[in-house]
């Protein structure tokens, strides 16, 4: 069966912010591009993954909740950034803003070693510019069963692996784009290529059949 060589199906909100992505070479060579409002016609067979971000269209997606659980059916991925405040997502819960009281409410931490953060200083992840709070400014609370990554300093889960509630697997995270860490100049840099290695090398496990954690 023919796979889009790119494996990677990212639906396109059509912002500004998106505008940019499309012209960056790391997106153009690893992402196929449509715009949110294909989604309900487009052949989901040749994808590995869908990479869903903050600025799509949520009812658009809770209507097409079944197309999703289908696709996850077949072995196969979500990645998911932003904040949850429909049910469209298997096993995710509304987004829950952190009541912050200083900079420091938003520290992010490393909860289990994993390959997408490896060599990756959650300093880097918690500050930009010198400004806190980029990374995640709330949390999804976790499925029954899903691996933590990183977590806030009250330990709420901000990056989670959810290979338990469908056949797939779905990386959910908090934040706005969590392949979009490319263009600064940290160690945080390292996340898209990593995110990028982990979701191809996760592709081959579930097709494998690897049994769910």
């Amino acid at each position: 069966e023919m796979v889009d060589n790119k494996g990677i199906l990212m639906i396109d909100a059509g912002n500004a912010v998106g505008v940019r992505k499309r012209n960056d070479s790391f997106y153009k060579d690893n992402f196929t591009f449509i715009d949110q409002y294909e989604f309900p016609n487009v052949n989901l067979d040749h994808y590995k993954c869908i990479s869903i971000n903050a600025f799509v269209d949520q009812v658009m997606l809770e209507k097409n909740k079944e197309k999703i659980e289908q696709f996850l059916a077949q072995k196969k991925i979500v990645v998911f950034s932003g904040n949850l405040y429909l049910d469209w997502l298997p096993g995710g819960s509304t987004f829950i803003p952190k009541t912050i009281n200083s900079y420091l409410d938003y520290v992010v931490s490393i909860a289990k070693p994993h390959p997408i953060f490896e060599g990756v200083d959650p300093q880097d992840m918690t500050y930009n510019k010198g400004v806190s709070g980029f990374f995640a400014r709330g949390h999804h609370p976790a499925p029954e069963g899903a691996e933590v990554l990183l977590t806030l300093p009250e330990g709420e889960p901000i990056v989670y692996i959810d290979r338990t509630t469908t056949y797939g697997t779905i990386l959910s995270y908090v934040g706005n784009d969590l392949f979009g860490y490319m263009i600064n100049s940290k160690s945080s840099v390292q996340i898209s290529q990593q995110l990028l290695q982990w979701v191809h090398d996760e592709y081959e496990e579930l097709q494998k059949g690897r049994v769910a954690q």
